[in-house]
């Protein structure tokens, strides 16, 4: 019998028929990205990560060829839009502008949390970080961060810190100074807002306050308050000058906000590889740097999938025993 007449086609047929196969594949699996891709900041507009994420979209769009566009999905002190994020359908077309609340802080501070922040998750890079900062009245005799824990050390609960509110990275910061530089006995003031700490610090109303080195440098420029310490790991591009706590003999005393990427797990690595030349090709961006940098924001430009979700893991471990002997629940 004739195999031609039987199946209607030959074995030379056969061949490229099956040959063809992987690139009618790859074709039906179309090529990455098609169309416009959402980032979600799980914040308000007109804040930090808000700001940090549109600067962020505006530059990586041209590089993906593709439109990148900012929605903020606010509340619950970010977990409202980072659990949005969680759900999406895992294409690379739905990313998170991921925070030191969503990924270091809510997983700990909160109860029924409605992501886990590493399973959930497929990192792609982080961008930057802002230190935290300790900061002093200028009629605190204390001019510099060892003179300060002398003095606290010789005076027990008669030193009090300000902070955004309890839960907040500015209240976990300074209870972790406390732990670190030996056990200092400083009463936290939550306020509303790190806004409000800062008025009351330049008023003399409390000795000391824990906020980011974006909102101290300018009045410390000017002489309202003086910055003894960052709490980098390396001096803040913003405040040079100034000196970081691990220098100045306070180890492992590294406290600070953070803007990483992510894009739901489960994301496919070919995407999330794309995701991440992409994101480094916008690091490398000197301009782009510089801007970050005006907004006091140190850019991260070696980070990747590894380094982010090692990074996160060991933000989750700094702060969940400090949140637990606290007692802090977020706000």
């Amino acid at each position: 019998m004739n195999r031609r007449n039987v199946f209607g086609f030959g074995l030379a047929s056969v061949m490229v028929l099956t040959l063809g196969l992987p690139s009618l594949s790859v074709r039906a699996q179309g090529k990455y990205p098609e169309r416009a891709i959402r980032l979600v900041v799980p914040f308000a507009a007109g804040g930090g990560t808000d700001i940090m994420g549109r600067r962020f979209a505006n530059k990586v769009t041209p590089v993906l060829g593709q439109n990148v566009f900012v929605e903020n999905r606010g509340g619950a002190g970010g977990t409202i839009g980072t659990a949005e994020v969680a759900r999406a359908k895992p294409d690379g077309y739905t990313l998170l502008v991921g925070t030191s609340s969503t990924h270091a802080i809510n997983p700990s501070a909160m109860e029924n949390l409605p992501y886990d922040p590493v399973k959930d998750f497929a990192p792609v890079a982080v961008l930057g970080i802002i230190p935290m900062v300790v900061a002093v009245h200028p009629s605190v005799p204390a001019k510099t961060l060892r003179a300060l824990v002398a003095r606290v050390k010789a005076s027990p609960g008669t030193f009090s810190y300000g902070s955004a509110g309890m839960g907040s990275i500015n209240h976990l910061t300074g209870e972790l100074f406390k732990k670190q530089a030996g056990g200092l006995d400083i009463v936290h003031v939550p306020y509303k807002g790190a806004g409000a700490a800062l008025v009351d610090l330049i008023a003399g109303q409390i000795p000391l306050a824990m906020v980011t080195v974006s909102s101290a440098t300018v009045h410390h420029r000017s002489g309202k308050v003086r910055v003894l310490a960052t709490f980098g790991e390396k001096r803040s591009n913003a405040a040079p000058d100034i000196p970081t706590a691990v220098e100045l003999g306070v180890p492992g005393m590294l406290a600070y906000t953070f803007n990483v990427i992510l894009a739901p797990a489960g994301t496919p690595k070919p995407v999330i590889e794309q995701l991440h030349k992409a994101t480094m090709k916008v690091m490398s961006d000197a301009a782009f740097r510089k801007d970050l940098e005006g907004l006091s924001i140190d850019p991260v430009t070696d980070s990747n999938p590894e380094k982010a979700i090692r990074f996160i893991k060991e933000e989750l471990a700094k702060w969940a025993p400090i949140i637990k002997a606290t007692g802090t629940k977020a706000q």
